[in-house]
């Protein structure tokens, strides 16, 4: 019968995972006035304060962090896919997609991935604005939501980009532009309306921009 082998220096040593995490915590390196190392009250062996010792591990959980609210958003990307590409008459009972809360830099990721769909219907974008109420958040996600509009053509959602127009007037410039590129008769009358309306308030710079695009 064979002797047990006795675990090894590396196979004693704890998981890299498990630092820092579920209370597990790191031995001080240095302690006390002294500035002793916890090798031993007798030890004279002194090692410099490390006060950025944990700074690798907590880059480390952030970015694991960024990476699951980026699959998040690509989850929910490839729900709003197979939700638009549903007949608008089911020939059987399908089961409706779960979707999920999300942050507001989840949002813009979310809405810019939307964008890149050639079609979008209006009931998808109807559902879109209702679940995550996109005419509520900040000026970056409804700049891209307004962006969905216009593109996609889908009017029922034009008094969002007529308030973004006139209310967000610094980030305002390119959607004029996107307006004009349409040549939709409909999306330039409202671009020309909106400037009328709101040009005294802008700076001349930005005037003289939004002017030479619209006239």
């Amino acid at each position: 019968r064979r002797p047990r082998r006795r675990p090894g220096p590396a196979l004693a040593r704890r998981p890299r995972c498990a630092l820092g995490v579920a209370g597990l915590e790191r031995t001080p390196l240095s302690g006390g006035p002294a500035g002793r190392t916890a090798l031993g009250a007798g030890s004279g062996a002194r090692l410099p304060p490390s006060p950025t010792a944990g700074e690798p591990l907590q880059r480390e959980r952030l970015a694991g962090a960024e990476c699951g609210l980026v699959r998040q958003v690509s989850a929910e990307v490839a729900k709003w896919v197979r939700v638009n590409r549903r007949p608008r008459k089911r020939k059987r009972k399908e089961t409706e997609e779960v979707l999920e809360k999300l942050l507001p830099d989840q949002l813009v990721l979310l809405l810019e991935h939307l964008l890149e769909q050639r079609t979008m219907n209006p009931r998808t974008l109807q559902r879109l604005e209702r679940t995550y109420h996109l005419s509520e958040q900040d000026a970056e996600v409804r700049h891209r939501w307004c962006e969905l509009v216009v593109k996609h053509k889908y009017t029922e959602a034009y008094r969002n980009v007529e308030r973004f127009l006139q209310e967000d007037q610094a980030m305002g410039i390119y959607l004029y532009g996107e307006l004009m590129v349409s040549e939709d008769a409909r999306q330039q009358h409202l671009a020309r309306r909106c400037f009328e309306l709101s040009k005294e308030q802008m700076d001349r710079s930005s005037a003289e921009v939004v002017a030479e695009m619209l006239y």
